[in-house]
């Protein structure tokens, strides 16, 4: 990702080097970045959950939505579905070992994120 903008001999602005689609971040960002994904994911990093349970963490998220979700994510190789042979039967989502390597980058977001001024805070800022 070197792109940058310079001027050209005739005066005009082009870009050089300039992303192909999607570029690196871009890839990064379809597979993590949608929403729910990231939670989805930090929840499933101490072991096995549950399908029913994962809904309970992931609040303010439809079952249809986690379940879309979780789908993307077992395409892209980051969690493996188990059933599981219970009465009735279970379904159960690990995170993989590619699925791993995106927790380092979840948890600095996390932290990063929890030190982001809320509105409510740039609010009282700006009154004073």
């Amino acid at each position: 990702m070197r792109a940058k903008v310079i001027e050209s001999e005739n005066g005009r602005r082009v870009a050089v080097e300039a992303c192909t689609e999607p570029c690196a971040i871009e890839r990064g960002m379809r597979i993590i970045g949608g929403k729910w994904t990231g939670s989805i994911l930090y929840h499933l990093k101490d072991g096995p959950v549950r399908f029913n349970d994962l809904a309970r963490m992931v609040g303010g998220a439809s079952k249809k939505m986690i379940t879309e979700r979780l789908r993307h994510l077992e395409d892209h190789g980051m969690i493996k579905r188990e059933v599981v042979a219970t009465s009735p039967v279970s379904v159960e989502y690990e995170i993989t070992d590619f699925g791993s390597t995106a927790i380092c980058i979840l948890d600095e977001l996390r932290q990063w994120s929890e030190n982001v001024p809320t509105e409510r805070t740039q609010q009282k800022r700006r009154t004073g």
